[in-house]
């Protein structure tokens, strides 16, 4: 099993910038991607970023509507992955999600390959 904890989450003025963070415990070594997720009140939840974590190289994904704006970063010794957000704008609100998955080489843009996920953190940012 792989618990996750999300943290970083607030309330932000357009513009400004946060950074969430996902720690990782458990059988760590089993995850092989990791990626982050948000829902707003009354949607589905949708991808935002994914990153590799097993394999080769420092793969990443960005959906559309953050590219520019958001990195996603690990760091094994941590076992933790980062989110950095800037230039937020009033529909980037959110629960934020972090979700890793122990079977797939490659990024997953959907929620149903992922196996674990974390309880979210609130991001919200006012115009």
């Amino acid at each position: 099993q792989v618990q996750l904890v999300e943290s970083g989450g607030g309330l932000v003025q357009a513009g400004g910038s946060l950074r969430l963070s996902c720690a990782a415990s458990g059988r760590t070594s089993s995850i092989n991607g990791m990626g982050w997720f948000r829902q707003a009140p009354g949607k589905e939840r949708e991808f935002v970023s994914g990153i590799n974590w097993s394999w080769s190289g420092t793969g990443t994904s960005y959906a559309a509507s953050v590219k520019g704006r958001f990195t996603i970063s690990r760091d094994h010794a941590k076992n933790t992955v980062y989110l950095q957000m800037n230039s937020l704008k009033p529909e980037d609100t959110a629960v934020y999600y972090c979700a890793a998955d122990r079977t797939y080489t490659r990024i997953l843009t959907t929620t149903g390959g992922y196996d674990y996920w974390g309880q979210g953190t609130q991001v919200t940012v006012s115009s």
